[in-house]
Order: structure tokens, then sequence, then C-alpha cells
């Protein structure tokens, strides 16, 4: 994830951009420097349901415990509100995750009031997924 940027810069970069035009482009641009997952992990156990796109999240922890994210989407958006998600949970361990609400940084970035209902219904699924798989791993 080293070419994402971390949470300060990706506020700094989305308030930068002049119109939610730019905003979309940039998330699709985020979506895209997400490495590729593998196909045994485009798998069933992976899907996040409630997703109207498919969604695949994996997570596991490294030798630290500080969990590592990888995921993918067949829609352009869609991944790179997974790559949203993976920046403001990067470097935290299952509890950190568990705990922490990214709701106040959606806010930050008036990122759910420009999402379509059916979007941002995925956003909350892959959140809760994400929260709930770390909850069981702390």
């Amino acid at each position: 994830m080293a070419e994402l940027p971390d949470k300060e810069k990706l506020l700094r970069n989305f308030r930068r951009c002049a119109n939610w035009e730019e905003k979309y482009l940039y998330i699709i641009e985020l979506g895209q420097r997400l490495p590729p997952l593998s196909e045994e992990a485009h798998n069933p156990d992976n899907i996040i349901q409630g997703c109207q796109s498919q969604v695949w999240i994996v997570m596991q922890p490294d030798k630290n415990g500080v969990m590592e994210l990888q995921g993918d989407s067949d829609a352009a958006i869609v991944k790179g509100l997974i790559a949203v998600v993976f920046i403001l949970y990067h470097q935290m361990t299952a509890q950190d995750i568990a705990t922490f609400d990214v709701r106040p940084w959606f806010e930050k970035m008036a990122l759910t009031q420009h999402l379509t209902p059916s979007r941002s219904q995925g956003l909350e699924a892959m959140i809760r997924a994400i929260r709930a798989k770390a909850a069981i791993l702390s």
C-alpha cells in the first residue's frame, strides 16, 4: 500500500479537487493504485454481502499484529472506495479497526452525501464486514 496516501494527505487531496467530478476521478485513481488481488482471493469467502457491485476483501494480521488489507471490486468507483477505507485503516491492529470510526473522515470529505444510496449502503457493508472480522481477530 506504499502508493496510497496517508489519511491527512487523502483529506488534503480531496479538498483540493475543484468539484465532485474531480473527486470521483481521484477516487477511481486511488482504486487503480491498489495492488492486484490474486485469483484465489476472488472467492465466496471474501465477498462482502450487501454491496451492489462485487467486492472482495481479505484481512490478515502481519507478524506485529497490524492488519494487512487487500481488496478488489468489479466497479471502478467502488474499488476506489475500498482504497479510501484501506487508507483510513492503514497500520491498525484488529483491535484498533474494531474501535475506529471512519464516519467522521467521510464527513470531512463530504463523501457519503455525494454517493448514490446503493453505494452508501455498499460502503457501510464494507465497513461492517471489516470491523466484524477485526473483532473476531482481536
